[in-house]
């Protein structure tokens, strides 16, 4: 198989091109790819599909070309990646599979119809606006946190650590304790702690994210969507700018009205193949 590599803010993925949705993709297989000592290594697989030949795409084909068949690390589907939709659109534009132009790109996805615009060196995808509707908590060893679940095509719960916590001290080995009954799919969890105010921006959050099917990943897409909602709550705001920090770098994440915006750097790092049957499943 041909692969690329690519991350966004150390968020990475195996890149598979199957146009003609002819690849025999299974758990295993992902699960394999994405082992960091005996595959690959990636937190995700992109599979570059033609909408029109993927049953979960096929819907989307008269709104989009292209439909990103995403896998979690363990080999689970998942609803959405907004790191992962930004390397997608940097890997059709760097290959020919789409045009640059003035207008946004439109990438199907299992969570709807996503647009991508460039802005300079990064990449931007538009997507639903983050939904809050629910509080829950999330469990770490003996400590509970208070959070607020966050719709944002995938499910997050977004936890703000109180004060005399520190951020990069939290133990995030194994996957945070949430109530099942508010999560019965998993939930991405993120713990978050005030930044200092930058420019330009309405707020400023730091994120560390536990990902379901991935474990603790060096940024989320969707994640830090879901955190500029909260902050912007908190604030007391319907819509803003917030900059939120990750451990692999900074995304931009701009609430409209009726969208969410998620700016940051897309970048591809290495081509080659695979043989799979050296792998191990």
């Amino acid at each position: 198989m041909e692969f690329t590599k690519g991350h966004g803010t150390g968020n990475d993925f195996v890149i598979l091109p199957d146009p003609d949705g002819a690849l025999d993709l299974t758990p295993g297989l992902v699960a394999a790819l994405c082992d960091r000592r005996r595959g690959i290594g990636a937190d995700g697989v992109l599979r570059v599909v033609r909408a029109a030949k993927h049953p979960e795409g096929a819907a989307l084909a008269g709104e989009a070309e292209w439909f990103m068949d995403y896998w979690n690390a363990d080999g689970s589907l998942a609803e959405m990646c907004g790191n992962g939709a930004r390397v997608f659109v940097r890997y059709l534009l760097d290959t020919g599979l789409a045009e640059p132009s003035d207008a946004a790109l439109p990438v199907a996805t299992r969570a709807g119809v996503v647009r991508a615009r460039i802005e300079g060196a990064d990449v931007a995808v538009e997507m639903r606006r983050p939904r809050l509707y629910d509080a829950s908590t999330a469990t770490l060893g003996g400590l509970t946190l208070a959070g607020t679940a966050v719709d944002v095509g995938n499910p997050h719960l977004v936890c703000p650590l109180p004060a005399g916590l520190d951020l990069p001290a939290l133990d995030l080995g194994r996957a945070p304790e949430v109530d099942a009954a508010v999560f019965p799919a998993g939930v991405n969890v993120e713990f978050t702690a005030p930044g200092a105010p930058v420019a330009g921006a309405d707020g400023h959050v730091l994120m560390r994210v536990y990902e379901r099917g991935s474990a603790e990943t060096l940024s989320c897409g969707t994640g830090a969507c879901a955190v500029g909602a909260v902050a912007l709550r908190d604030a007391g705001r319907d819509t803003g700018v917030v900059a939120v920090d990750v451990p692999g770098g900074r995304l931009t994440v701009t609430v409209t009205e009726d969208s969410c915006w998620l700016c940051g750097p897309a970048v591809l790092v290495a081509t080659g193949q695979v043989t799979a049957k050296t792998l191990h499943p």
